[in-house]
């Protein structure tokens, strides 16, 4: 609703232009722009981060499902492991400052195979790269890494380093597939086996599977929640 108030305030502002001089209504239409555009990016990223949202996301997956023929697609489901345990150690400022550098070095992989990388909720992420002459395996194993390296956060008893790792479940798609029924949907099932087997490892979708035993899970996320309240992941 928003937006489009803004959208029309900007088309009255610019006919008003017409009649009473464009100089005199440049800067309020200049400024109506800049807030579209403001608007705009809040819709699509994550404030924490920088990162794409699940919004943001799904209007990638759009834009490359409209794009030429179909294409084989990545798609990555990141979880991370031991995040509950850094807020609950360090505080929850020590866990933001642990999810931003994850945000950029996510961000900056991702980038290197020609891919996005998105937050999708709390400690999870997602990715969708283009399938390309590496070997998944090969691109999980650097996601891992990268996630696993040491980062230094503010805790409350002053600068730490902290060490995460990360569940990773990934599913091998066709861009036209949908991007949450199925993209997303195969690559939680496989996340959640990396999940159930220790985590710090990630695991490829293949056909049937299905999701594992919920009684080793340690207590429901966010997700799990919405899920329980709305009946379907946003």
């Amino acid at each position: 609703m928003s937006t489009t108030l803004l959208v029309i305030a900007t088309i009255v502002a610019a006919t008003l232009g017409v009649g009473v001089g464009y100089l005199s209504t440049r800067p309020t239409i200049h400024r109506l722009r800049k807030e579209l555009a403001d608007a705009a990016w809040q819709l699509t990223h994550d404030p924490l981060t920088g990162l794409l949202n699940r919004t943001g996301l799904r209007t990638v997956h759009a834009t490359i499902a409209a794009t030429g023929d179909p294409q084989p697609l990545i798609v990555m489901l990141i979880d991370l492991d031991q995040f509950k345990e850094i807020n609950d150690t360090h505080s929850h400022d020590a866990g933001d400052d642990l999810l931003m550098e994850t945000a950029d070095r996510l961000n900056r992989l991702a980038h290197t195979y020609g891919g996005t990388v998105a937050r999708l909720s709390g400690d999870e992420f997602a990715a969708i790269l283009p399938v390309g002459r590496h070997p998944i395996s090969d691109i999980a194993d650097r996601f891992n890494s990268v996630i696993a390296a040491p980062v230094k956060v503010q805790a409350d008893s002053g600068p730490v380093a902290v060490t995460v790792t990360a569940s990773l479940g990934i599913a091998a798609v066709a861009s036209t597939d949908p991007v949450q029924d199925i993209a997303l949907h195969r690559a939680d099932t496989a996340m959640y086996h990396a999940k159930h087997h220790g985590g710090d490892r990630h695991v490829l979708y293949t056909p049937g599977m299905t999701m594992p035993d919920h009684k080793r899970r340690r207590g429901p996320r966010l997700r799990d929640l919405r899920r329980d309240q709305r009946g379907s992941v946003e």
